[in-house]
């Protein structure tokens, strides 16, 4: 078995030098982030290394994709989990997270692949999968965050429309709804410039691949407007979910 990456030697001192510099601006702007971006590239390495055996299996056979996407999901789940319990404490917040990746993701994917858009091949599921639950474990992420964030900010004004009669949902709706979609802005962002700003990955392997061009572009439009569609459905279940919860006080969330 042949462990050659084609990156050069080079490779050894630059990537460290990536870690050092953001590190260097995490620190220097106060973002708090310095022992999570050295945490998070050491174990994209050895993440990397593990996942790299396990997908060598599940490209060969349409089960072990399928169970690959499902392991994805389930790890996006808890990372989402995770990111939200760091704002707001709220009962079922992990089932909450499961709804919204799992609705969002699966319904594009079964979309996707069920007609045959794309090919219903080990090849296609797992790349696939993955970007689609990707995407929508940081839509949920982005979107949970935000809006527990935005519910403590202005709980004065949650508290004021239930003293009106509004039922919770509405309340909660009514003082988050403007700031949960911003969480889509990345992938409404990406659609909009790509071809002009970004060149995305599913195009550029394709192309290296030996696609054509157009059989690219084509692809890459299938992945962006699917992103869409799953991160707008995870964050359309998670503020519903959120809004029928029994939420905390907002005071004691970390606004």
């Amino acid at each position: 078995m042949s462990f050659h990456t084609g990156l050069g030697w080079s490779a050894l001192v630059v990537l460290p030098l990536l870690i050092a510099i953001g590190v260097a601006a995490s620190r220097y702007a106060g973002l708090r982030h310095d022992r999570g971006i050295v945490t998070a590239a050491l174990r994209a390495v050895v993440q990397l290394a593990a996942v790299g055996v396990v997908v060598g299996f599940a490209l060969q056979h349409t089960i072990g994709a399928i169970a690959f996407v499902l392991l994805m999901f389930v790890v996006a789940t808890v990372t989402s989990t995770r990111r939200l319990h760091q704002t707001a404490v709220i009962p079922g917040q992990w089932a909450y997270c499961a709804a919204a990746i799992g609705s969002g993701a699966f319904a594009v994917l079964l979309l996707l692949i069920l007609p045959g858009v794309v090919p219903r091949n080990p090849a296609s599921i797992l790349p696939m999968g993955g970007i689609i639950v990707g995407g929508a474990m940081t839509a949920t992420t982005l979107a949970g965050r935000r809006v527990l964030s935005e519910y403590a900010t202005r709980y004065g004004e949650f508290e004021a429309g239930l003293s009106i009669g509004l039922l919770q949902p509405d309340a909660f709706k009514l003082v988050v709804g403007a700031v949960a979609g911003d969480a889509l802005l990345p992938a409404l962002d990406q659609t909009r410039t790509v071809g002009l700003v970004t060149l995305p990955g599913a195009f550029v392997g394709m192309v290296l691949g030996g696609a054509s061009p157009t059989q690219a572009a084509a692809l890459q439009l299938v992945v962006l407007l699917g992103l869409i569609a799953a991160e707008a459905l995870a964050i359309l279940v998670l503020t519903e979910l959120l809004s029928r919860s029994h939420l905390p006080d907002g005071r004691t969330v970390q606004a």
